[in-house]
């Protein structure tokens, strides 16, 4: 089982303290994101393949 242990904040955070975003991490099978206002709770894990096709549809088409 995939155990992040190092997390980074979105690039898109926002000003003032940065708490309203996701952070992930990443391993070369896993992606895990969990949100940065409640770190403790559940996190969301999946395979590197899936999260990476998610992130390619979120991208503006050009």
């Amino acid at each position: 089982m995939f155990r992040p242990t190092t997390w980074r904040k979105s690039s898109y955070s926002g000003g003032g303290d940065g708490n309203n975003c996701v952070e992930i991490a990443t391993s070369p099978t896993h992606a895990a994101v969990r949100d940065s206002k409640a770190p403790a709770r559940a996190t969301l894990t999946f395979p590197a393949p899936a999260f990476l096709t998610f992130l390619e549809t979120l991208k503006p088409r050009r």
